[in-house]
């Protein structure tokens, strides 16, 4: 990368990350405290814990599309303005209701979608996959450091100081996105990287992809409603004080994060992660179901851990490998309106893991919490069964200037070309889309004939 798009990655990434941060401190702790909220019942903890899901969910394809009109960093600065204003509101709340509106409020600021467009448009096509996996690393990253500086926040501040922790974060988004992000010279339009609403139902009739976001939907849902019982279950159960509940969340998830990648590494080379990710699935379950029978049976603290390991093991193998296999079964020209359409489902998942949780909690008490995303993986794990991913790659290439007014050449070109499974263009025709078989022309490749100027 130059250095303006080296800048423009380390801040969008670092906005990205902040923001992130802000959401998940309140995780490992948020359900200590539920003795201590007035008004506070199982059903609106586990409320207040996942609403920021679904208005994040409603708003988020909104905020993308809406960028393309007024731009990208005014509206990263309202979204992160909203998710200040609810992080105070949460801090300064007196009831549970209060913190539930806080909540909604941050989850509000929806401007994951709009980072990504001001990503594609401050790095160039050839290097901009790299600009997304350093994004993707960091908000790997930031749930670990999020799930450790949770508790020492909450010991230190109590949970008022997690959310003020969390106004402060997104004012320094906000600094950053002004005095490190540069300003992109214009706006464009990317469909590979923002929903477009004329596609969406192309989208929604690809099968494959409602199979991915289903997954997503019950792999987040099955997240959200676990924390609204581990963390009472190391303080109630086994004894382990919330100050030192990161000594707990720190190995383990380093832990889950190192056994998962043999098994991305094995499913990339072999061209089994459909495979893999099945797997991780059954695993899932089977951490389900040995939770729950760690609450009945009052099974230790290493106990506890182990199966976290895995949990956490499987989660990252899921949440890693999903993605994927959306870029890799969208339509090339449309892959923003799959993702949107995928993380859309995934913050549905937090929001009904909290409410189903809390219900669950509720009724049956933490062994039904457990046990109720047993059946959901498995239908989930039937379904997946009939996905069959081709291992296609896309590319994108800016197209020269000198293209120009050859449009429909070019596209019967590369529509032809060997190798070469689908080819578009972007609505201005500044970027050609392309999906590869295995073994098809790389970008250096594609770079080098472009750079032709077409037949007289």
């Amino acid at each position: 990368m130059n250095p303006r798009e080296l800048r423009a990655t380390t801040g969008l990434a670092a906005i990205y990350g902040v923001r992130m941060a802000g959401l998940f401190m309140v995780l490992p702790v948020f359900m200590l405290h539920a003795d201590r909220i007035p008004g506070a019942t199982p059903l609106l903890m586990g409320l207040a814990l996942g609403i920021y899901g679904l208005t994040q969910a409603v708003l988020q394809i909104p905020f993308g599309l809406l960028s393309d009109r007024v731009g990208r960093k005014p509206l990263i600065l309202a979204g992160l303005l909203l998710f200040v204003a609810g992080s105070l509101l949460a801090a300064v709340a007196e009831t549970i209701h209060g913190i539930i509106l806080g909540r909604a409020l941050q989850g509000a600021g929806a401007v994951a979608a709009v980072i990504l467009a001001l990503t594609a448009d401050l790095v160039g096509e050839e290097r901009r996959m790299r600009a997304l996996a350093v994004i993707g690393l960091t908000i790997g990253l930031t749930f670990t450091v999020a799930m450790a500086l949770g508790p020492v926040v909450d010991q230190v501040a109590g949970l008022s100081g997690i959310f003020g922790l969390s106004a402060l974060l997104g004012l320094l988004a906000i600094v950053i996105l002004f005095l490190w992000v540069p300003t992109p010279e214009r706006a464009r339009a990317h469909p590979d990287m923002v929903p477009v609403w004329s596609a969406l139902p192309r989208v929604l009739r690809t099968p494959d992809l409602l199979r991915l976001n289903l997954g997503i939907f019950v792999l987040h849902l099955i997240l959200a409603a676990n924390f609204l019982v581990i963390p009472v279950l190391l303080v109630e159960t086994l004894g382990l004080p919330g100050a030192s509940h990161w000594k707990f969340y720190v190995p383990v998830l380093l832990a889950g994060f190192a056994l998962m990648l043999p098994g991305i590494i094995f499913g990339e080379r072999r061209r089994r992660v459909h495979s893999v990710l099945r797997g991780a699935i059954a695993l899932l379950a089977g951490v389900q179901i040995l939770l729950a029978l760690l609450v009945l049976d009052g099974g230790g603290l290493w106990t506890l851990a182990a199966l976290m390991v895995l949990f956490f093991a499987a989660f990252n193998l899921l949440e890693a490998g999903l993605p994927s296999l959306v870029a890799r079964v969208a339509p090339v020209a449309h892959k923003g309106t799959a993702m949107g359409g995928f993380a859309t489902a995934q913050f549905l998942g937090i929001f009904a893991g909290g409410v189903l949780g809390g219900v669950l909690l509720t009724l049956v008490g933490p062994v039904g919490v457990f046990l109720a995303g047993v059946p959901l993986l498995l239908v989930w794990w039937w379904i997946a069964r009939g996905m069959h991913p081709r291992y296609r790659s896309n590319r994108v290439v800016a197209v020269p200037a000198h293209w120009s007014g050859h449009e429909a050449e070019l596209l019967r070109t590369f529509a032809g070309w060997p190798g070469v499974h689908e080819a578009d263009l972007s609505p201005d025709a500044g970027s050609l889309y392309l999906k590869v078989e295995p073994g098809g022309p790389d970008t250096p490749e594609l770079t080098a004939w472009l750079a032709r100027k077409p037949a007289a």
